[in-house]
C-alpha cells in the first residue's frame, strides 16, 4: 500500500516562489492549502495565479499571518508548513511560529529563507540586518522545538543573471562588462521552479528533517569570469572586461544609499567573499540537494542564457 502524502500549507502562493511551490506540491499529489490575504483577490496578477492554482486543486484559506484563529484552523488540517513571504516580511513569521507551536501537529516547518545561508554569510556589517533577521527566525524555530528544514538556494536565475551580474542592468552587456574582485569566486543561481521541486522533495524525506538543504548544482555554480565567457561564446563576440577591486566595490556600497546598494552587497557576499560556496557542508548540519535528488532535472546557467539570445 502506498504511503500517504503529507498535507501542505503554503503561505505566499501569489508570489513568484510561492506560486511555484504550490504548483510543485500539487504536481507531487500533496493535498495543498494556500493562505491568501483578502487584498490578493483585487490584484489582477495575483487573482490569475489564484485561479490557476485553484483549478489545479489548491484549497484556499482566506486570512493572513496575523489572523491567529484562522491560522490555527488551517494548521490543524496539514502536516507541513512552507512559508514563502518576501524577505522584508521575515519577522511576520513570528506569529506563525507561535501558532505552529500552539497547534502541536506540524511535522515540518520550512521558513522563508531561500537564499544564502544566513548563519554563514560574512557581510553583517553591510547587509542592514538582512541575514540576521533570518537567523533570528531560525533560533526561534529551534527554541520552540519545531521540526524544520531550511532551504538555501542562493540566487534566483531571475536576479542578476539576466544582466551577467551587472548592478542596475536588466539585460546582458554587449560591449563592456564589469568584473568584481578577481572574477574567479563562484556564486550559485537556481530557477524558482527548480527550487520548488527540490523543496517539495524534502517534506516527506527523513534525511532532511532538522537539516539545511543546500542547492549548489555544478551546472549552476559559476564565477563572473566563467559567466562572461559562456555569454561570449553564445554571442560570438569578446567583451571588454573592467575589473573592480574589493576595496572599490566596498566604497561603492558605502556611497550608495540603502536599499539601492543591496545588489552590490549580495554581489560582494557571493562573488568576492564566496559566501555561497566556500564552506564544506559535511562539517555542518546540512545536505546537498543534487546528491539527495539526482533525478531532478534543473535549468543550468547556460540553458538560462540561451533564452536571452
Amino acid at each position: 500500500m502506498a504511503e500517504s502524502k503529507s498535507k501542505v500549507l503554503i503561505i505566499g502562493v501569489t508570489g513568484n516562489l510561492g506560486f511555484e511551490l504550490a504548483k510543485a506540491s500539487l504536481n507531487a499529489s500533496h493535498p495543498t492549502l494556500g493562505l491568501i490575504r483578502d487584498s490578493a483577490f483585487s490584484d489582477p496578477n495575483k487573482l490569475q495565479k489564484i485561479h490557476l492554482l485553484s483549478d489545479s486543486g489548491l484549497k484556499i484559506v482566506k486570512g493572513s499571518l496575523h489572523d491567529e484563529e484562522i491560522l490555527i484552523e488551517a494548521l490543524k488540517q496539514v502536516d507541513v508548513v512552507i512559508c514563502a513571504v518576501a524577505s522584508k516580511q521575515v519577522h511576520d513569521q513570528k506569529p506563525l511560529i507561535s501558532a505552529i507551536k500552539r497547534a502541536g501537529c506540524i511535522k515540518r516547518f520550512i521558513p522563508s529563507e531561500f537564499g544564502s545561508d544566513p548563519d554563514r554569510t560574512r557581510v553583517s556589517h553591510l547587509d542592514h540586518n538582512f541575514y540576521s533577521r533570518k537567523s533570528e527566525i531560525r533560533r526561534l524555530v529551534e527554541s520552540q522545538s519545531i521540526p524544520y528544514t531550511y532551504i538555501c538556494c542562493n540566487f534566483y536565475t531571475s536576479y542578476l543573471l539576466p544582466s551577467l551580474v551587472q548592478p542596475g542592468r536588466q539585460a546582458p552587456p554587449q560591449d563592456n562588462v564589469t568584473i568584481f574582485g578577481n572574477g574567479n569566486v563562484r556564486g550559485v543561481f537556481m530557477k524558482e521552479s527548480d527550487v520548488a521541486a527540490f523543496t517539495i522533495s524534502t517534506i516527506d524525506d527523513p534525511r532532511t528533517l532538522n537539516k539545511t538543504l543546500y542547492l549548489r548544482p555544478p551546472g549552476n555554480t559559476v564565477s563572473i569570469n566563467e559567466l562572461v565567457t559562456v555569454w561570449e561564446e553564445k554571442i560570438g563576440k569578446k567583451l571588454e572586461r573592467n575589473y573592480i577591486s574589493e576595496e572599490d566595490l566596498l566604497k561603492r556600497i558605502q556611497e550608495t544609499p540603502y536599499p539601492e546598494n543591496m545588489q552590490m552587497v549580495f554581489i560582494y557576499s557571493a562573488f568576492v567573499k564566496g559566501d555561497q560556496t566556500y564552506y564544506d557542508i559535511n562539517s555542518s548540519n546540512g545536505v546537498e540537494g543534487t546528491q539527495l535528488y539526482p533525478h531532478i532535472e534543473y535549468t543550468t546557467v547556460s540553458q538560462f542564457l540561451d533564452k536571452l539570445l
